[in-house]
């Protein structure tokens, strides 16, 4: 399987069509799935990600993983949505209740890669996070989205409340730190790295796929 951040950022990834197990995700979160998945030896898990991009639109989450269990459901014996609220206001859960699908806990991948309690214990209203996935994809997420290639005066305005800028590295890689660094730098930011590996992400998959369907 060939992954492109391009892909996972503006179309996600497609189902593979096997497995018992489906596994709804962000796009933001296919390599750290797929990484899980083929060390944790579950070959009963398939997995579909929605379009990254649409976290730049969280009114669109809702509708789209309900669209995504719809049109799954028949094929596997049991789903899960690995998303949390994602800015929602509380609309994804309510769409996974009413589905009947369990979904990821926490306000925001931030918060359960760190582990959703100290997240919440740090309250770091000053910092800017970034993940190895946006680590990547920052031009794409950050710089684009907010007209700052165009307009770079308006850092101030959207970054001058900020004091640091803080990479969850899931990962050791030398180059993302350094990308994700330079991201702080053009944001006028402080840098801190903090390797938080997958987090709860891990915990609560193999949760899920241990109970094997």
């Amino acid at each position: 399987m060939t992954l492109t951040d391009r892909a996972l950022t503006e179309t996600g990834l497609a189902p593979a069509g096997d497995g018992r197990l489906l596994v709804i995700a962000c796009g933001a979160l296919a390599r750290e799935i797929l990484a899980l998945k083929e060390s944790g030896g579950w070959d009963h898990m398939d997995l579909a990600c929605l379009p990254a991009i649409l976290h730049n639109r969280p009114d669109r989450i809702p509708p789209a993983v309900e669209a995504a269990v719809v049109e799954n459901r028949g094929a596997y014996e049991s789903i899960f949505v690995a998303y949390a609220d994602c800015g929602t206001g509380g609309q994804l859960a309510e769409v996974c209740a009413r589905l009947g699908v369990e979904m990821l806990e926490g306000p925001h991948c931030y918060a359960f890669y760190e582990g959703n309690a100290a997240f919440a214990a740090r309250d770091e209203i000053d910092a800017f996070y970034l993940t190895d996935f946006l680590a990547r994809q920052f031009e794409a997420f950050v710089i684009k989205p907010l007209g700052l290639d165009r307009h770079p005066e308006l850092k101030e305005m959207y970054f001058g409340n900020y004091r640091s800028l803080v990479y969850q590295a899931q990962t050791d890689d030398p180059a993302l730190t350094e990308k994700a660094r330079a991201a702080a730098e053009y944001l006028g930011l402080e840098f801190e790295r903090r390797p938080t590996g997958y987090g709860e992400l891990s915990r609560d998959l193999k949760r899920i796929a241990a109970r094997r369907p």
